[in-house]
């Protein structure tokens, strides 16, 4: 399969040029900067990333790249440009004045391949602290912009370009069409797609599984959800997929996603295990040591349900593609575990199968569509590992859960039937630790308070509150207040991440 390579120097958006590579239908990876795969036949060219630091600073991160340019078409972007351009002998400096947000190109070659139908006065994007101030004497400008000189050169005699901008961001107007001329340089026949993924894939887990069995523990979530559909297409009735009712589901959730998965024709065991998580969270209030608890009692129920099964070789999870990047620094070093069921591999000596490995979150939904998911489980908002638990402040009890399951489901419920539901990344309610004073009918009510979450995001990196209509707000506080037994108080959250999280605990 052809790929492009994407290396990492550290940027923040190098991320997000694997993104753009993969919705111009081009499969891409991204690797840190000095782990290029020598002698692989299917590379057809080469992304150089930005990066945090100056090339001139001493631990800036350096390789050479040479060999690379002699081989494959390549394009460096920001420090990526920089560092062509100084490894080559020219001249990096600090500017005057830090280049950070809009610019325009001012005069460009409209004949260079990499500009190719990019009008003048196009609005790019700038972040970075240095510019190229000399350039080695075969490297030719081929765009500039009021304050600098080289946003964009090629390399005369070989098929290298550098930008000084950043083409992946949505702020540079005609990016994506830079980037699928560099796709087009590279000769890429751009037909990476979820159909393709989905055939190459489901051959490659045939081969990977064989003949034996699989187990997987599913959510309800999206990858989850997809990777048990990608699993099941593959080896049929030799995957038995888990799904745990720890208690701090949404309400009815457990009933309804059972229903869901036996619509997708999946063999599912559903272990109602609620009285046991509660009883292990009684008296608990700090909230990494409920997380743990309930961490520990869910691979302790998997453990248990697994053992029952016969000759299971593998464990499915839905790991994806930022979960790999992430789990890696530049260096390669390991930085954090990404494992949605951390330890079971070990305690259960099962291999790991995660055909998801390969996508990004938004990949993951169109492959979900394309195996013909209902829309409401692709559509489905982050949830957190822990459900309810991170949204119960303080002791979980089974009261306080049923409240919050009321209160959210009319929160949930609301935000769809006003059309709202996509408009929001991710959306809940939390229970607060306190109770308040109020009037209903004309008796005095001392009654729990709920704060109503909702957030605009792409990554969840950073998140935004969503200016949720008046009305609508007016409406859902009336309806808990009415409707669920405990509640007199609603607020809403108007954080934005950072400084705050999108859940609270």
């Amino acid at each position: 399969m052809e790929k492009i390579i994407i290396l990492d120097f550290g940027s923040q958006t190098t991320q997000l040029i694997g993104r753009r590579i993969r919705e111009l239908n081009t499969y891409c990876e991204i690797l840190p900067y000095n782990k290029f795969p020598e002698g692989d036949e299917n590379i057809k060219g080469v992304i150089l990333s930005g990066s945090p630091f100056s090339v001139n600073d001493q631990d800036a991160f350096r390789v050479d790249l040479s060999p690379i340019r002699k081989k494959y078409p390549v394009l460096g972007i920001c420090y990526g440009a920089q560092l062509l351009a100084f490894s080559s002998g020219g001249k990096v400096e600090k500017g005057d004045s830090r280049e950070y947000g809009r610019a325009n190109l001012s005069s460009l070659n409209e004949s260079d391949s990499l500009l190719k139908g990019i009008s003048v006065n196009s609005q790019v994007w700038m972040s970075h602290g240095d510019t190229i101030t000399v350039l080695p004497k075969n490297f030719e400008i081929i765009a500039e912009t009021k304050d600098v000189e080289a946003a964009a050169y090629q390399i005369q005699g070989e098929a290298t370009w550098g930008v000084q901008f950043h083409p992946e961001v949505y702020h540079t107007e005609q990016g994506a069409l830079i980037l699928d001329n560099f796709l087009h340089i590279c000769g890429c026949k751009k037909d990476w797609s979820p159909a393709s993924f989905i055939q190459t894939t489901v051959k490659a887990l045939q081969e990977q599984l064989g003949n034996d069995k699989v187990i997987l523990a599913l959510s309800g979530g999206v990858d989850s959800s997809v990777t048990a559909m990608l699993l099941h297409k593959a080896i049929g009735n030799r995957l038995t997929c888990i799904f745990v009712d720890n208690g701090l589901l949404r309400k009815n959730e457990f009933e309804r996603v059972l229903k869901d998965y036996e619509h997708l024709g999946l063999h599912v065991i559903g272990i109602d295990a609620k009285d046991r998580f509660y009883k292990a969270l009684e008296g608990v209030k700090e909230p990494e040591k409920k997380r743990k608890i309930i961490g520990k009692g869910f691979i302790d129920v998997f453990d248990e349900e697994a053992k029952k099964l016969q000759e299971v070789k593998w464990l499915g999870q839905g790991t994806i593609y930022p979960d790999i990047i992430e789990s890696l620094s530049i260096t390669g070093t390991v930085i954090k575990s990404h494992h949605n069921v951390g330890g079971l591999p070990e305690k259960m000596q099962l291999k790991l199968v995660e055909p998801l490995r390969l996508l990004f979150k938004d990949e993951v939904r169109r492959v979900g569509k394309e195996l013909g998911m209902m829309p409401h489980l692709i559509e489905r908002h982050p949830f957190p590992g822990p459900g309810l638990g991170v949204r119960i402040l303080g002791e979980i009890t089974p009261e306080k859960v049923r409240i919050l399951q009321d209160a959210d489901d009319i929160f949930i419920q609301g935000l769809r039937s006003w059309g709202l539901y996509h408009q929001v990344w991710q959306a809940g309610v939390i229970l607060l630790p306190i109770q308040s004073v109020g009037v209903m009918g004309d008796e005095r009510t001392y009654e729990n308070a709920v704060a109503l979450r909702a957030v605009t995001s792409t990554d969840a990196m950073t998140a935004d509150w969503a200016h949720l209509p008046y009305d609508f707000l007016s409406k859902i506080s009336n309806e808990i207040i009415n409707k669920v037994r405990g509640v007199n108080r609603v607020v809403y959250d108007i954080s934005s991440k950072p400084p705050s999280t999108i859940e609270w605990e």
